[in-house]
């Protein structure tokens, strides 16, 4: 029976990596959707981004006292939400800020060199088009319950946005799919391989035994997702700006100290770039490798962050949109491209007594070459990152379990998910990591289906949000909580 389900598994992984000329099929379709997204709002990545820094700093939501986060919101449709939208942002951060940013992006360098870092920049600032609309959907389409808490996500705006398109059916059946393909990927993903790579680094510097770093991770995580969307934002808002501080000082001090080395290895990223086996190589170290190691370092195209979204408290969607745009200028624009320099500037990549290592062992060793301390430091944030990357998306499974099964059953689903956790601290079989890789990935399919379908609507929206800014019928800077109850 057990290998049957491996070979299951194995099959599915294949199925989805199905390639052309090296680079898997699905990636493909995922970079096409980027671009024509991208080139339909007419460079909203780019357009859009003064304002998306503009909501995000003068937003008053970011002041919101501890008392007011705790309160459930009782309000309409329209208004109502459990965070703000910098705990959105936060959580959807913290979801893609994981060990990808760390090993993914060694692993990217070591397969398609230098000029990977490029192709990983264009990505993710394609990505950004695409994390604007699925957002925006995500709070345009979500549901309300009776008690104020707010449901969204791919599976709603598959579901209700396709039936007003009059394609009901279609869009139930891929709303479906989605929810299957991101709990399948939230527990084998999510949770047992964020795990199994995390006890690898701490292992390396604490002794302590795989079962009992299972159970306590467990325990962390069970108590975060529990507490709902407005813990789970609590937690983020105050453990990304903090893990990803330090990462971002430790390579800061590298950076500093191979200053004179700057200029001559961003002119080797750019010649490399264009070099085919570099461009092929970043592609596929990038997207398909990187992915397959650990979690996305964007996540754009899978409509995981509009879970997270939907439940903030911001009422105009066009807006929300516009925040999440930060997203991949964060993880990808500059996570993982202070990664890749310090790679880089360390020559760790070059170094034949390293050739071995590979993923999050050569960043460890990169950052060795200048502060022997520092992968001490580094444990600890690899950690950090696994353990929001579980808490995150241990919520989006939750979330579509609940879409399928009923809020009523999530108990079920807790339960596989923090099982999976302990298992994989223990033991994570190869089929599993791949298994969930693929449905990570295949979460696109189904979710771009409904962009495409969906994206003139989204157009027409951010038309109608730029004339009511200009005839001052909205404010730049959303409401806070408290502002929005009142109305």
């Amino acid at each position: 029976m057990v290998e049957l389900l491996s070979g299951g598994m194995a099959a599915i992984a294949h199925v989805v990596f199905f390639d052309i000329a090296g680079i898997p099929l699905v990636l493909l379709w995922l970079t096409l959707g980027a671009i024509v997204t991208t080139l339909r709002l007419g460079f909203i990545n780019l357009r859009g981004l003064p304002q998306a820094i503009k909501i995000l700093a003068g937003s008053t939501d970011l002041l919101l006292s501890s008392d007011e986060a705790e309160n459930p919101v009782e309000a309409d449709v329209e208004t109502s939400g459990q965070i703000s939208s910098l705990q959105a942002l936060a959580t959807a951060v913290s979801a893609t800020v994981g060990l990808g940013s760390i090993a993914g992006v060694a692993i990217a360098l070591r397969i398609g060199g230098p000029g990977a870092m490029f192709w990983m920049t264009l990505v993710g600032l394609f990505g950004m088009s695409l994390k604007f609309v699925e957002v925006t959907l995500g709070q345009k389409y979500r549901v309300v319950l009776p008690d104020g808490t707010p449901l969204g996500g791919p599976m709603y705006y598959l579901s209700r946005g396709l039936m007003e398109r009059g394609l009901p059916t279609l869009g139930r059946w891929l709303a479906v799919i989605f929810s299957l393909f991101c709990i399948g990927g939230a527990i084998a993903g999510g949770g047992m391989f964020q795990v199994s790579q995390s006890y690898g680094a701490v292992r390396q510097v604490i002794g302590l035994p795989a079962w009992l770093y299972g159970w306590s991770l467990m325990m962390l995580v069970g108590w975060v997702t529990m507490g709902g969307a407005r813990r789970i934002g609590q937690v983020a808002a105050k453990l990304v700006p903090i893990m990803g501080g330090v990462y971002g000082l430790g390579c800061a001090w590298v950076i500093v100290q191979h200053h004179d080395q700057l200029l001559a290895v961003l002119a080797t990223v750019l010649r490399a770039a264009f070099h085919p086996i570099a461009a092929v190589g970043g592609v596929v170290g990038v997207i398909a490798v990187g992915l397959q190691r650990a979690a996305f370092t964007c996540e754009a195209g899978l409509g995981s962050a509009a879970i997270a979204h939907s439940a903030s408290y911001n009422p105009v969607p066009v807006r929300e949109g516009l925040v999440a745009m930060l997203e991949p200028l964060i993880d990808t624009g500059l996570i993982c491209n202070l990664t890749g320099l310090v790679i880089l500037l360390s020559g760790v990549l070059d170094d034949p007594v390293l050739a071995a290592l590979n993923g999050a062992e050569l960043t460890s060793a990169a950052f060795a070459s200048s502060l022997a301390w520092f992968p001490l430091v580094l444990a600890g944030v690899v950690l950090c990152f696994a353990f929001s990357t579980m808490v995150s998306w241990g919520y989006y499974g939750e979330r579509c379990w609940g879409y399928l099964f009923g809020l009523e059953r999530i108990g079920l689903y807790r339960t596989v998910f923090l099982g999976a956790i302990v298992v994989g601290a223990i033991a994570t079989p190869t089929e599993v990591v791949a298994f969930g890789d693929a449905m990570y990935i295949a979460m696109a399919v189904p979710n771009l289906c409904g962009v495409h379908l969906l994206l003139g609507r989204v157009k027409q929206d951010w038309i109608s949000y730029q004339v009511q800014l200009r005839t001052g019928e909205l404010l730049l800077a959303p409401p806070s909580a408290s502002e929005t109850v009142d109305a």
